[in-house]
């Protein structure tokens, strides 16, 4: 039997997950989340084979979750499902420790295949993703050049970008990630002088740009 967990946020999509899992025998869902820092939470708890990681997660994003988890628990597999199919997502998924790489919009039949190839142990990667993205990993060398500006941010400035474009308070952001919130001024201040934008309705915008939430939210 393999365990799973599901990290979406969307909650028809989550149940259409679990509808479709739970018809399969050999699998059993364990627990589930709709935002980041709670999925951290629920998978320590919970330790299962294999998780189902939206990137695109409130409170902490899915590319840092996958992150902790394997920093955590190397032997959870993780497979990203999401919307985003450019380089940028594609590689810094498996830069965090991802395992696959599906594209939400995909059959039936691929996301089984794409999850029962994760839990075999190998690596899986949707067909809609570009030879070039899959070279570019494969070989380690970023055939697709990032802005510079964003090299920069450093993954807490990230998930700090991400809480104040989701319009928590500089207190509610330090709570979340357990800093100080002169540890989060600090953050925001770098953040403002890195990116050269001055204030949140900019950092906001730049945060959608970046993929680090919905902007349809």
């Amino acid at each position: 039997m393999h365990t799973v967990f599901i990290v979406e946020d969307h909650q028809l999509f989550r149940e259409g997950l679990k509808s479709m899992l739970g018809r399969r025998e050999d699998i059993e869902i364990v627990g589930e989340a709709e935002d980041g820092l709670a999925a951290v939470r629920e998978i320590r708890r919970s330790k299962p084979a294999l998780v189902l990681m939206d990137l695109s997660m409130p409170k902490m994003g899915g590319i840092s979750v996958i992150k902790e988890v394997k920093r955590e628990f190397p032997d959870i597999r993780i497979l990203a499902l999401t919307i985003h199919e450019s380089d940028q997502f594609v590689l810094e998924a498996f830069e965090a420790g991802a395992d696959g790489y599906c594209i939400k919009d995909a059959s039936r039949q691929e996301l089984m295949l794409a999850i029962e190839s994760v839990l075999e142990g190998k690596t899986y990667i949707s067909p809609d993703i570009s030879d070039q993205v899959m070279e570019g990993f494969i070989t380690s060398q970023r055939t697709l050049k990032k802005a510079s500006t964003w090299e920069e941010v450093t993954q807490r400035e990230r998930e700090v970008l991400k809480l104040l474009a989701e319009g928590y308070t500089n207190k509610e952001i330090g709570e979340f990630l357990h800093i100080s919130v002169k540890t989060v001024e600090k953050h925001r201040s770098n953040l403002m002088g890195k990116l050269d934008l001055h204030n949140v309705a900019r950092l906001t915008s730049y945060a959608i740009k970046k993929g680090l939430m919905d902007p349809k939210k």
